[in-house]
């Protein structure tokens, strides 16, 4: 409970911006997050929590403006959750996303970077391809919501435009909304995935109810007009299922490698095509020489990077915890005429030595983790002295942990690092680091 002592409001100079997108300064002693605050800004804040090492606040005046601060284009911002950096521009957001990495590697993992190489940066706008709308019907608020949850609470916030979406469903909200009010449950349809490929777009509708005949036909009359794929769920992943009939996988090229990869409307892929692109190029530029010979990929999903650097190993082995997708990596590199991959399922968090040939020695490997890291594959690599690892990293912190094992247990170095602008105006952060080590 806040004692009665406790100002409702603060002020102070933001320094830096922290892993969520909030200004970081100091007020009373203290630590505090401000969301809303840009660095080199003074603002006057209104507390939302105090605890014994850090505050937090939102933003309720601007004292003294960021040179970088802009006008948000979404008229959602500021209430929507979808993005929290709108209003920095976007050279700027890149730099910080840069700092919250440097910081994590110098404070968590205590470890210095031979080398930064420039960010990587793409569109700024219309570039999500994957994405998962939540509808409530809420009678207060005028019936059904159809957008992304609320920052700091799990309401809708309505939206009528998302700019950062794919254009395809981004400029087409109102039409979905309309859709779905015109459903016999719309109460019962709570969630709505969207997935594009390079030249197609399909939309799943997650429904809590059997739909009716003229459910259907509405749903199926929506694709039509607007070009999607309409799939439903009624229950977990295993019952997702085109509309009617079979429909053609969705798919994405990657031209440097000569590539193009099939995926289905609820699998793992990069949500921004032009940054993967650029993304996979790095990647397998770095692996250098090594990635000549026999690579090891953790976390291969559907073959992304694994066929990228198929097209130069030797031969390359693909570790997945996902069966099903360990399967679409075997059809992709069948697809592609390669015949050097071996894709296998193994859980990468427990044992993944288990799925490697006992007699291999891979020159390479490569990391691709959820945000939980990967601790046990990273000591894996350590204790076989794989020369040379690349690591794409979702989270800093847990980059920063493995980076502290790597570098202080087995003796790598981080030979170079830099972040990729895979989500722009949101405070997601991609990067990837080189570890190197010598005999």
């Amino acid at each position: 409970m806040k004692s009665a002592r406790e100002p409702a409001t603060g002020s102070c100079l933001l320094g830096s911006l922290n892993h969520d997108g909030s200004g970081v300064g100091h007020c009373e002693g203290k630590v505090v997050f401000v969301d809303g605050g840009l660095p080199g800004e003074e603002v006057r804040f209104r507390y939302l929590t105090r605890k014994r090492r850090f505050d937090t606040g939102v933003v309720e005046e601007i004292l003294t403006p960021s040179a970088e601060r802009v006008e948000a284009r979404c008229s959602h911002f500021g209430v929507c959750g979808g993005c929290r950096l709108q209003h920095l521009a976007p050279a700027a957001q890149v730099r910080a996303k840069e700092a919250v990495v440097r910081e994590a590697f110098a404070h968590i993992a205590k470890v210095e970077c031979a080398h930064w190489v420039p960010p990587l940066a793409g569109p700024s706008y219309g570039y999500r391809r994957k994405a998962r709308l939540g509808a409530r019907v809420v009678a207060k608020k005028g019936g059904l919501l159809v957008g992304f949850r609320e920052r700091r609470h799990s309401y809708i916030t309505p939206l009528s435009l998302c700019h950062t979406l794919d254009p395809r469903l981004g400029t087409r909200l109102p039409a979905l909304k309309t859709l779905l009010e015109g459903l016999s449950a719309p109460e019962a349809m709570p969630q709505i995935e969207f997935a594009a490929g390079d030249d197609a777009a399909a939309l799943v509708f997650r429904h809590l109810v059997d739909m009716t005949p003229a459910d259907r036909a509405a749903l199926a009359g929506f694709g039509d007009a607007h070009g999607f794929a309409v799939y439903t769920q009624s229950g977990g992943p295993e019952t997702v299922a085109p509309l009617a009939g079979e429909s053609a996988p969705l798919h994405y090229a990657l031209p440097d490698f000569g590539l193009d990869l099939v995926f289905g409307p609820t699998d793992f892929v990069q949500v921004n095509a032009a940054m993967n692109r650029a993304m996979v190029a790095q990647a397998v530029d770095w692996l250098g020489d090594a990635g000549t010979g026999r690579v090891l990929d953790l976390f291969c999903g559907l073959g992304n990077f694994t066929l990228a650097i198929a097209r130069r190993a030797q031969s390359v082995w693909g570790v997945e915890g996902a069966a099903a997708l360990v399967a679409k990596g075997q059809t992709n590199a069948h697809r592609n005429g390669l015949d050097n991959v071996q894709f296998v399922a193994a859980d990468l968090d427990v044992d993944p030595v288990a799925a490697w040939p006992a007699d291999a020695v891979f020159d390479a490997a490569l990391l691709d983790p959820p945000r939980t890291g990967a601790l046990a594959a990273v000591k894996a690599l350590g204790e076989r002295g794989v020369a040379r690892i690349v690591y794409v990293s979702c989270n800093p912190a847990t980059l920063a942990r493995d980076a502290q094992l790597l570098v202080h247990s087995y003796g790598y170095r981080v030979a170079q690092a830099g972040v990729l602008d895979m989500f722009p105006h949101t405070h997601h952060i991609e990067a990837m680091a080189l570890f190197t080590r010598d005999g």
